[in-house]
């Protein structure tokens, strides 16, 4: 049943974004990140100044408590999240064709979950892995040509599109295997509280990593909200591209995961 309910919300997203486009065009087949519309701008800026107050009476609070914490403990949590995040990247290496760097992180992820303490200790990189890159199902499906679609902001999730918020669907329709063991199945190891909690902490993690890069951000922007979309649009370009340059925001592979911000 909720499986039903999600491929029927993906569905009418998907014919949304294609009405929404007011010249006719069908904008899910626009490839070109630089012309994605805004079809739904109003409502966006709404929903961008309710995640605002959010971040302001939450998240960045959480995320200022967070950076107190040892430097170790810290870099001990990012790494453990990474680690979980290969469970969607390693599928998506497949589903792109990219079998060596499948066979690399899948190496990763074994080495760090086992001699790394579940993650917690990078000792794949120590030892001559090359760095790590996150994929998920939307770059996927950029890979694969599908368009972006109209951009939207999400509550609480922040920026997304119509492409990436269905390739994000995917993780609950069993394409993460870590959704799969603790949410979708009852199992005595793990449970609904383990998966919700390593999705707020890489949201925290994220938010922490960005402080001063977005409150400098939004000092200097004279519309925060076309910032943020203008950067989290050229990430994902440039992601889906397999770019190695630089966008403004530290650890910027957590844009399409969110939480907390904007």
């Amino acid at each position: 049943m909720n499986k039903f309910l999600i491929t029927s919300l993906v569905s009418l997203m998907l014919a949304s974004s294609v009405n929404a486009d007011t010249d006719g065009e069908n904008n899910i087949s626009n490839k070109n990140p630089g012309q994605v519309k805004d079809c739904f701008e109003n409502i966006n800026r709404a929903t961008f100044k309710f995640n605002q107050v959010l971040d302001n009476v939450i998240f960045e609070p959480v995320a200022k408590a967070y950076r107190i914490l040892p430097s170790p403990v810290r870099t001990g949590t990012g790494n453990a999240l990474d680690n979980l995040s290969s469970l969607v990247t390693i599928p998506n290496n497949v589903l792109q064709g990219e079998f060596k760097k499948a066979g690399v992180n899948t190496g990763r992820f074994i080495v760090n979950t086992t001699i790394g303490v579940v993650g917690i200790f990078d000792v794949a990189e120590k030892i001559g892995f090359p760095e790590y890159e996150k994929e998920d199902y939307g770059q996927t499906l950029g890979v694969m040509g599908v368009g972006p679609g109209c951009y939207i902001v999400l509550p609480v999730l922040g920026p997304s599109t119509v492409r990436d918020t269905v390739g994000s669907f995917a993780n609950v329709l069993g394409g993460d295997a870590w959704y799969n063991v603790t949410v979708a199945n009852d199992t005595q190891h793990f449970s609904d509280f383990d998966y919700w909690a390593s999705r707020a902490g890489t949201g925290i993690d994220f938010r922490a990593k960005n402080i001063s890069s977005l409150d400098n951000l939004e000092k200097n922007s004279m519309d925060f909200y076309a910032s943020i979309r203008s950067l989290y649009l050229q990430d994902r370009q440039k992601k889906i591209a397999n770019s190695n340059d630089v966008t403004e925001t530290q650890n910027d592979g957590d844009w399409e995961e969110i939480e907390s911000q904007y």
